[in-house]
This record gives C-alpha cells, structure tokens and sequence, in this order.
C-alpha cells in the first residue's frame, strides 16, 4: 500500500472528487481533516506522500474565522518539510498568503465560474501542453508570490498556476471537480451564476463532454509528477 494523502477541506460536507477517486486507484489512503468543524491537523507530515489543501467559501484572508488562522499557522511546516503540496483555488490562495503574497478580490467584481481559458507561460509548458479551458468556482485572485514560478495564466485572473520551490504548487482552477461537484455548486453557490464572468450552467454542461477528458488527463500528468510516479509505472509496466 501506498503512503497516505493528507487532504484538508473546508466543508463538513466536502470532499475530494477526482483528485481523491484517481489517488485511491494508485492505492494511496486518504486522510481527509476539515479544521472548520474541529478536525486537527497533524503535528507530523512525516507519515503522508503529499499534502493537498481544496477550495472553500472562505476567504484567505478570513482570519476571524479560527480554521483559516490555524490552517495559515500549520501551513509553514509544509515547505519546511518539503512535502509535496497541491493548493487548489482557496488552498493555492492560502499557500500565496504564507509565501507573502497579496490576496484580492478582482476590482471590477468578477468571478471565475465554468470552464475558463488558460495559457501556460513558457515555464509552464513543462506541465501543460497548451491553451486549454479549465473549471473554475472563485471569486478572489492573489499576486505571484516572491520566488515562485508563473506556470499558467489568463486575461482577468493571471495567476492561474504557480510553483513554488521543488514541490509547492498552487492552482486556481479545480481539476477534482465531477458532475456531482458541478451540480452542487450550482445549487449551494447558484447566486453567484449572476456575478459577471460567471458561465451559466447550461453552457458548463455543454462544455463537459469536451473538456473534462482534457482536464482528466492533465490531473493524472499533474499526480505523476507531483507523486513522482511516472517512473515507477513505467518500470512496473
């Protein structure tokens, strides 16, 4: 068997999707913690192959709200530790808050919602193939932190995907989302259909057949290299 994942969310009810189905498929156990209803978070990292911090309602800059200032507190450890990490939307705005960075939301009140484009950088093209549309559900967006490599970017929100160090990434799209996913955001967040940049509904179904087969198989690239598993497979194989 292979080492755990320690997955950190933000809702009692949420969880981790795609990312979480394609990590039990390689045989990684899953330890899901969710601070915001009393769940600790470990004081060791030492047992986990990687760490990965989901998205929320929240606001990194929430810090009136005791999980977001334990969860900012903890997060150092991570680099320290050079533990391998995926911070998605809320988590990869909560990894740029730790490293400095300044975390906003857009001036002219945009969101991101559906299947938005993004570009890498020529950095980027290590890890992503081209332009491509990725789903999004935020409202805030963060400066690249000092240090840090821009890997994808766009027109309104240009940090799309960073790294930082060897191991630390940060994205703000959300490669775990399913259909489940999608239709209860939908309902739990549909006031925000209404926001501008906000793809209705209809239209995120009709884009699905196209571009979640383009999303998956990014997610699986993205884990074996995160994981460090390609090489294993290949020599398995």
């Amino acid at each position: 068997m292979q080492a755990p994942i320690l997955m950190i969310v933000h809702q009692r009810l949420s969880y981790p999707g795609r990312v979480g189905q394609m990590l039990m498929a390689r045989g990684h156990p899953l330890d899901i913690r969710c601070p915001n209803i009393g769940q600790a978070l470990p004081d060791s990292l030492e047992p986990y192959a990687a760490v990965m911090m989901f998205g929320g309602p929240m606001c990194a800059l929430d810090c009136h709200i005791p999980a977001i200032r334990q969860e900012l507190d903890w997060m150092p450890r991570i680099l320290e530790d050079e533990k391998p990490f995926l911070g998605i939307c809320l988590g990869a705005q909560m990894l740029a808050r730790v490293l400095g960075a300044r975390v906003w939301p857009h001036p002219e009140g945009r969101v991101e919602i559906g299947y938005t484009p993004i570009l890498p950088t020529q950095e980027g093209r290590a890890y992503f193939d081209g332009p491509m549309k990725m789903f999004q559900w935020h409202r805030d967006g963060f400066d690249l932190p000092h240090g840090a490599d821009l890997l994808a970017t766009n027109e309104h929100f240009p940090q799309q995907a960073f790294r930082y160090g060897p191991k630390a990434y940060g994205v703000q799209f959300h490669p775990e989302v399913t259909p489940e996913i999608m239709e209860r955001w939908s309902v739990g967040g549909g006031h925000m259909l209404h926001m501008p940049g906000a793809q209705q509904r209809d239209d995120q179904l009709a884009d699905y057949p196209t571009c979640d087969p383009i999303m998956e198989a990014w997610t699986t690239g993205f884990l074996d290299h995160l994981l460090g598993e390609s090489e294993a497979g290949e020599k398995a194989a």
